[in-house]
């Protein structure tokens, strides 16, 4: 039986390469990335991510000062006026659990999906752009922008708070605070474990956009599965097991705003969340690379 014109086989055989053909020279960062960041998905993702510190800026305008208190102790979200380090850290602490989730599985899960989708794969494919670089050039600008979309609230929010509440010192919600300088290594330590827990979403949106060719079910799948994970660690009755969930780790960047810098919870989560997200995104690979493509 002859292979349709339009399916390309999951072991292309290449006769010969034109002169200068370079497999490692396909499909450039730079193009991939330009791409992407003009995609309308990127902007608005982009400018909900800006929006969120002034909303929280108004939404404490409007109701004033936060001074609750849970059991009698001070929660970060008390905190959050008393210096624009604190309104980063607050904002960080809202949208670490779900909003900065939806990112990073839709720049993952949205990536090679919507090329299927747009039936411009096979093209890519018969460029020649081998499969594996094709799949590395994805997944490193999606790994790009899931950066910069971690690291664009807290800087719009500590610019935003600052304006808003002032220049100063980190108030810690345990009691104390750190200097202004010193707030900003923390803040750093923040931002990087968030990113690092984030992986696994990454990992589950990368590996599903290889599985079908509809985006919005890599990433509706993706960002089920991370919800199915926060309500399995609510139950108390697994015990130890939940320490294997990622989404139990997910706000041990909290050791980070203490007096003395703890690192045991962030080790911990970094380490499950990092071996999810190489098993995921090696099956990714493993499937991409034996996948025949008809879109």
């Amino acid at each position: 039986m002859s292979v349709p014109v339009e399916q390309v086989p999951a072991e292309p055989l290449l006769v010969g390469a034109a002169p200068g053909y370079r497999a490692g020279h396909t499909l450039p960062l730079r193009v991939e990335a330009v791409r992407q960041l003009k995609r309308r998905r990127t902007l608005v993702m982009g400018g909900i991510l800006a929006a969120l510190p002034f909303i929280l800026i108004a939404a404490f305008a409007i109701g004033g000062t936060p001074d609750g208190r849970d059991n009698g102790r001070i929660t970060l979200m008390d905190t959050a006026t008393a210096s624009g380090a604190n309104f980063a850290a607050t904002c960080l602490f809202v949208s670490a659990g779900f909003l900065l989730v939806v990112p990073v599985a839709l720049f993952h899960g949205d990536t090679v999906a919507s090329e299927a989708s747009w039936s411009s794969l096979r093209y890519l494919l018969a460029a020649p752009v081998p499969r594996t670089r094709l799949l590395w050039s994805k997944l490193a600008v999606a790994l790009g922008f899931s950066a910069a979309a971690m690291a664009l609230l807290p800087l719009v929010a500590l610019a935003a708070g600052t304006v808003a509440y002032g220049w100063g010192p980190l108030e810690l919600p345990t009691g104390g605070s750190l200097g202004a300088g010193a707030s900003l290594g923390r803040l750093g330590i923040v931002v990087a474990f968030v990113f690092v827990s984030q992986l696994v979403t990454a990992g589950l949106a990368f590996w599903l956009s290889t599985k079908t060719d509809a985006p919005l079910g890599a990433v509706g799948g993706a960002v089920g599965l991370t919800i199915i994970g926060n309500v399995l660690d609510a139950v108390t009755a697994l015990g130890g097991w939940r320490e294997m969930l990622p989404a139990h780790w997910q706000f041990a960047w909290i050791d980070a705003l203490q007096p003395q810098l703890e690192w045991t919870g962030m080790v911990k989560g970094a380490s499950v969340s990092v071996t999810y997200a190489l098993v995921l995104f090696a099956l990714a690979f493993r499937n991409f690379s034996r996948k025949d493509i008809v879109s």
